[in-house]
């Protein structure tokens, strides 16, 4: 049966840049032999609403009309996959911004809580370019479409795990009302707290569910942990370059219009 808009699908990809370089993967092992693991991470393949923008465009697009099964390779502008670059994220400061003045092209660095990479110095002036690390870039994904999930539940645990890094979350559906076991860690997870409503806004959507009841279950024996200030700091940065990514995809489309 083709992949059509609104299908729940499991898909594995690998991401590259124009000269082969891998910058994205579901594959754990690929992701520890490229350098690029993170240990907070989902590796084994994502569960995927297809129209849903949880891809970038060009992917998206690409998987409506394949089957359960189907592996290809996709080549994608950076129209549709991480936007241009923006020319006025790139500027000139002093070197004097720098405490050790010890800059050079290719640097990470940061300025006024924004992070940036050196691109050219020339005497007391350092360009820097703001843009993302993906921006302006054509890339490459290499792909297999694992399954279609007819499951309601599967459906479910699915997106729950997209969003929240949580695999096989205690999921009860009846007559249209899912019941969601909300697990004790989430309590504090930033992410969560704000991808919740968008959740729940697909799954009436694509789901087909009438309610959502999000149930937080406290034990006696569980001691529920208080978020440490480094945790706090990653998912505060994954929201970050999460809105940073969807700006560069807005900034895009309103160029084209």
């Amino acid at each position: 049966m083709a992949i059509q808009k609104g299908d729940f699908i499991k898909l594995n990809y690998t991401g590259r840049f124009e000269n082969g370089k891998i910058f994205d993967t579901t594959d754990e092992e690929l992701a520890k032999k490229e350098d690029i693991f993170n240990p907070r991470g989902l590796y084994g393949g994502d569960v995927v609403i297809v129209g849903a923008g949880h891809t970038i465009e060009g992917l998206d697009e690409d998987l409506e009309g394949k089957e359960a099964g189907y592996s290809g390779i996709v080549s994608i502008p950076p129209e549709k996959s991480f936007g241009p670059s923006n020319p006025n994220l790139i500027e000139t400061v002093s070197i004097t911004k720098f405490p050790d003045r010890n800059v050079h092209p290719g640097m990470p660095v940061e300025l006024d809580e924004r992070r940036g990479v050196v691109s050219r110095v020339i005497g007391r002036r350092v360009t820097v370019d703001f843009n993302s690390p993906l921006a302006g870039k054509t890339v490459s994904y290499e792909y297999t479409i694992e399954q279609i999930l007819e499951a309601d539940v599967e459906k479910i645990q699915g997106l729950l795990a997209l969003y929240t890094g949580i695999r096989d979350t205690e999921v009860e559906i009846d007559d249209g009302v899912a019941k969601i076991n909300v697990p004790t860690g989430l309590t504090f997870n930033q992410r969560w707290l704000m991808a919740k409503n968008r959740v729940a806004t697909e799954l009436f959507k694509y789901a087909g569910l009438k309610e959502i009841q999000l149930i937080e279950k406290i034990t006696a024996e569980a001691e529920v942990p208080a978020p440490a200030e480094a945790e706090v700091e990653a998912e505060a940065e994954v929201e970050a370059e999460a809105e940073a990514e969807t700006e560069v995809k807005e900034e895009s489309s309103e160029s084209q219009e």
